[in-house]
């Protein structure tokens, strides 16, 4: 769901502890299923998305400051000579994470969470027609079964009937454009990743996205109360806690570990959903997320079969 992509070499970095990795991985799905309950809290209180889009990414860049000071000894590494190919790289994970909050917004959490889930269905698609990988039959057939998983849970039949009109037609496009420009982001992260370390990506990500946003603020801000300063300091720190959760989880385990715990996100939507709004997956999203679940567990595995005999390169 994950706007905010990020790669990695580990092999010569600290050493492998394959259960604090996937602890770390189950924290940041629990946070961020937390941040996208706060997204839809402050939608409610009326906030402008583009205003929450600006206090989520601003207010993550102290803790990442710190974060990098301590895991690093210093800011050396955020040194850049692609401050071209970050730039466009925030363009990008901006639009992802508007697309993926405004799903958030317009749908019940489990079934934006479901359609979230189909980005590497789509990350296939786009390695092997953007960088020319080559992809087996096994892979595309997986490709195939999550897209009619897709199928299923956006039900086509009776949206195209209603003309995709009203809040949740217009929430499944939103989301459905979130998955599809999150799975371009991990091209973009692979591209970057070649000669970028993880904490520059995210760091350069969260600093520069504040810069159109930053210049919109002005034309969407309204005061707050206490509760909504809460609830917007609560959104930064959430997001602060996902991505270092995430970096943290690939430096001390591989990406076939990790990966898999990220379908965990669909249980917490579930539990968040019910809990805080008193909504349940609707009966097409049972069917096709199970779908799209074994979907990405098999493109996980076949990516850790091809890298096994290479150095490892993991992304989130």
């Amino acid at each position: 769901m994950r706007g905010n992509g990020m790669t990695a070499a580990p092999s010569s970095g600290p050493p492998q502890h394959y259960l604090g990795g996937i602890a770390l991985r189950l924290l940041a799905m629990a946070s961020l299923s937390l941040m996208f309950v706060l997204v839809k809290y402050i939608d409610r209180a009326g906030i402008h998305l583009a205003e929450s889009l600006f206090w989520r990414q601003a207010l993550v860049l102290p803790f990442l400051l710190v974060w990098i000071r301590a895991t690093t000894g210093g800011f050396a590494s955020l040194k850049t000579q692609r401050i071209g190919a970050h730039a466009r790289r925030a363009m990008m994970g901006l639009t992802g994470m508007a697309c993926n909050f405004g799903g958030m917004i317009f749908l019940p959490m489990a079934e934006a969470t479901t359609i979230n889930l189909s980005v590497p269905i789509f990350a296939v698609i786009f390695a092997a027609i953007l960088l020319g990988e080559q992809t087996g039959w096994q892979r595309w057939g997986a490709v195939i079964v999550g897209f009619v998983g897709v199928l299923v849970v956006l039900n086509p039949g009776a949206s195209f009937a209603a003309g995709f009109g009203g809040a949740h037609g217009m929430g499944t496009l939103i989301a459905l454009a979130g998955a599809v420009m999150t799975a371009l982001i991990t091209i973009a992260v692979r591209d970057l990743g070649r000669t970028e370390p993880a904490a520059t990506i995210v760091f350069w990500f969260s600093l520069l996205s504040t810069i159109p946003l930053g210049i919109a603020l002005p034309f969407v801000y309204t005061p707050h109360s206490a509760h909504e300063w809460l609830l917007l300091v609560g959104l930064g720190f959430s997001g602060a806690v996902v991505q270092m959760s995430l970096t943290g989880a690939l430096r001390l385990a591989p990406v076939a570990v990790v990966i898999p715990m990220d379908y965990s996100a669909l249980l917490w939507s579930i539990a968040c959903g019910w809990w805080f709004f008193g909504t349940l997956p609707a009966d097409t999203t049972w069917i096709g997320a199970p779908l799209i679940v074994a979907s990405g567990l098999f493109i996980a595995w076949r990516e850790h079969r091809r890298h096994i005999d290479r150095p490892k390169e993991v992304a989130a």
